[in-house]
């Protein structure tokens, strides 16, 4: 019996890592094979640790983004919407402290007879889950096959749930390597990382939710800014029509860091309410959003206000078995915060409140870790308003009391306070608008 002659690869890894390692640019046949090896098994992942450090230190052309976010595409599925009878948008937001614009934007847009096709994923850190908000609904499920997905589409108009583990594996790969090898924070492997994933969702139109900030993960605006307009190149040179908004993450988005928490702040918002600036930045992005899928002028504030939106979110979560009439979980233990001076909330630092959220169970540590549905912050003087010796600054909710005392580390120092009558700056949610 003959034994088989082993395959013979058309690349080597360490080539290609010793040319990116020397500042050179990789082609297209280098990256493609790189992706597929690597998602063969081919390519170590010493390998690919050492040439993500290469990518993180070296960088990228624009040519090498493209065809690395193509690549990683093409190593596994994509979804197809052609079939459903409305069209498509989509929205991803690169995260933060109290960022639920995804739960009251997606019925919002649905309500305008536009499909919402919004694949989500849970949280790491101090940066919430949109899955793990969700789960804080009774009954509600986060995984559907693509052809329940459809029909929600086509039925309720929106849906927001997992990814399936055929899009993109190759990113799915990279990312849990890159978290471990200190190689997140690089603008071409972040902006594939995303793109490869909402290009290969099929969605005709993409607005980008680009965070900046302390609690964002571009803290940087120059960089926030950067990573905006690549992105925004990777979807148009994919052929979808991708626009992208700069947003303040500097201090906490509402009033709620935590799960169940956000999703009644989200229900404020559907029910013509809520705190200022997440109704602004909902509008904004559902505004985009419409208008990228054809709807122009449509009066979004109306919709939020007559109800349209509400019954939209209730046909969502109903439809993936949530109960819309259970009430929400609420934690055993709550402690206060209390002020200790006078003044005016000139700064709120969005990262305390993001860890302080994280340290109570509102987050996990590592993948697959659960979390408290009732975990998280409650914010009661925010940005601009005024402070005296007494008042509650926030309440810490828990179901494990032990958690309040790094809790309270993470978020003491958050508020900076102005003198009484101190003029205030608003804060300026929108920072630009990249297309």
């Amino acid at each position: 019996m003959t034994t088989p002659a082993p395959t013979v690869e058309p690349h080597d890894a360490v080539d290609i890592l010793r040319a990116k390692r020397d500042g050179r640019a990789l082609d297209d046949g280098q990256i493609d094979w790189v992706i597929d090896a690597y998602t063969r098994g081919v390519v170590a992942e010493e390998q690919m640790a050492a040439l993500a450090m290469a990518i993180f230190l070296r960088g990228m052309e624009r040519r090498e983004i493209a065809r690395w976010t193509a690549a990683m595409i093409a190593s596994g599925e994509r979804m197809d919407f052609s079939a459903l009878s409305k069209p498509t948008t989509d929205k991803h937001s690169t995260g933060g402290v109290g960022d639920k614009i995804t739960l009251p934007l997606a019925p919002l847009v649905a309500s305008f007879g536009v499909a919402v096709p919004q694949l989500s994923g849970r949280g790491l850190g101090h940066t919430g889950g949109t899955l793990d908000k969700l789960e804080a609904i009774p009954g509600w499920r986060a995984d559907l096959t693509t052809e329940q997905m459809m029909a929600q589409l086509e039925s309720a108009g929106a849906v927001i749930c997992a990814a399936g583990a055929g899009l993109a594996p190759a990113d799915k790969k990279l990312y849990a390597l890159r978290d471990v090898t200190g190689t997140v924070e690089s603008i071409p492997l972040i902006a594939s990382s995303i793109m490869s994933k909402k290009i290969a969702e099929g969605t005709a139109a993409l607005t980008l939710d680009v965070k900046t900030g302390a609690g964002a993960f571009m803290t940087d605006e120059a960089e926030a800014r950067e990573l905006a307009r690549t992105m925004v190149e990777l979807g148009t040179d994919a052929g979808v029509r991708t626009v992208a908004l700069l947003t303040d993450m500097s201090a906490p988005l509402g009033r709620t860091a935590g799960n169940a928490l956000e999703v009644r702040e989200s229900l404020e918002i559907l029910d013509g309410g809520g705190p200022d600036d997440v109704r602004e930045l909902t509008c904004a992005l559902a505004t985009e959003m419409l208008e990228a899928a054809g709807v122009r002028d449509a009066d979004v504030e109306a919709a939020l206000a007559d109800g349209r939106a509400m019954d939209s979110w209730r046909a969502m979560i109903t439809a993936q078995g949530g109960d819309v009439d259970a009430p929400l979980p609420r934690a055993r233990h709550v402690e206060e915060l209390r002020a200790e001076e006078d003044g005016i909330v000139s700064g709120l630092d969005a990262m305390g409140v993001g860890v302080a959220a994280w340290r109570l169970g509102a987050g996990r540590s590592r993948p697959g870790e659960s979390v408290q549905a009732a975990a998280g912050v409650e914010i009661l003087r925010h940005h601009g308003e005024e402070v005296r010796s007494g008042d509650v600054l926030a309440r810490l909710h828990t179901d494990t009391p032990e958690r309040v005392e790094r809790a309270v580390q993470a978020i003491e120092g958050a508020w900076t306070l102005s003198a009484p009558g101190t003029p205030v700056p608003p804060r300026r949610i929108l920072r630009d608008r990249i297309a």
